[in-house]
């Protein structure tokens, strides 16, 4: 896993802004920036979600550094990209359910404040590119398979909305102010640093976790609902592409996923079998705004971004059932 280099580049030449750097996807992206020596790698957090420990290893860098803030202020989205060459926006407030119950603030953090994130990019007069956190969620109720960029339903949940806005305001902000932007559309991210506990927590930590402590986990509906899920170094590498990539990628949404789907049954076999478990899942009602399947087509991000997925499902749960083991 170590081995994987995603850019031709010296990142020793440029700074970089990673907003929800202390979170899940932020801080894989973090650690591959400082790896390979970048000049600068800045995290802007306000906590919500991410954890510094995600960041503690980095603290002694003298390339790192962290300002706390929320990118709901305007001003510190300015002050935060002084400097900066290129921008990985991943800060938002994730889940269906979490919007679900409370829309007002996923509305807030996810369209106020990447509004406010477009407005400081097009303020600086040093970034030259923001690659954004899109989502799968955009493609709501459409029953096309596999996911196709240009082809999307209606949204099934106020996080699907949120999702959807973003995609817009980046449309209109290349067009209007001719700022370079791209979108990854993430289908169902899962890896290392990527947390079990509060009440929003994604399925595979969870099952993780379950298997950890010998739990049962409970699977929302009959659990043959099929999912892309991608290992989060094929999410890395589709940010730094992106980052990148030639002229023709910009103002675009892409697709970041594996390419095949598995059921939450399949996954959840899969896990006892890595474990070497026979833990039996509990089964609850369905949830409220889940998609029923998805599977993405990446022929655009392979063709565009150069992105080629490294890692199937099968083998980051190895590698994120080992990284659990070891916490």
């Amino acid at each position: 896993m170590e081995s994987n280099i995603y850019h031709d580049q010296n990142l020793s030449n440029y700074s970089f802004l990673i907003t929800g750097g202390a979170g899940f996807i932020g801080s894989n992206l973090v650690a591959y920036l400082l790896k390979h020596g970048s000049k600068k790698v800045r995290v802007l957090d306000n906590y919500a979600t991410g954890f510094i420990n995600n960041l503690k290893e980095f603290d002694s860098l003298p390339n790192f550094e962290i300002i706390e803030g929320d990118i709901r202020d305007l001003e510190t989205c300015k002050k935060a990209m002084n400097g900066i060459d290129f921008v990985s926006h991943q800060a938002a407030l994730g889940s269906v359910p979490r919007s679900i119950n409370d829309p007002i603030t996923s509305n807030e953090v996810n369209i106020s404040g990447f509004l406010n994130m477009l407005v400081a990019q097009k303020e600086s007069n040093s970034v030259k590119r923001m690659v954004y956190a899109a989502s799968s969620s955009t493609y709501g109720d459409s029953k096309m398979l596999p996911k196709v960029e240009d082809n999307i339903g209606k949204p099934l949940s106020p996080y699907a909305v949120t999702k959807y806005v973003n995609e817009l305001y980046a449309s209109v902000f290349h067009k209007t102010y001719g700022i370079e932007l791209i979108g990854l559309r993430y289908f169902n991210v899962f890896g290392p640093k990527q947390s079990p506990t509060g009440a929003y927590a994604a399925v595979i930590p969870l099952f993780m976790q379950a298997l950890k402590d010998k739990k049962s986990p409970t699977i929302n509906g009959d659990g043959e609902q099929t999912r892309d899920f991608t290992f989060v170094d094929n999410a890395v590498q589709a940010n730094i592409k992106a980052l990148f990539a030639g002229k023709e990628a910009v103002n675009e949404v892409y697709n970041v996923a594996f390419g095949d789907r598995i059921s939450l049954n399949t996954l959840w076999s899969d896990l006892n079998e890595i474990s070497n478990s026979n833990v039996e899942a509990i089964y609850g009602p369905p949830r409220i705004g889940d998609v029923r399947d998805s599977l993405a087509d990446i022929s655009k991000a392979r063709k565009l971004l150069g992105y080629d997925p490294k890692f199937s499902v099968h083998q980051g749960l190895q590698n994120t059932w080992d990284y659990f083991l070891k916490k």
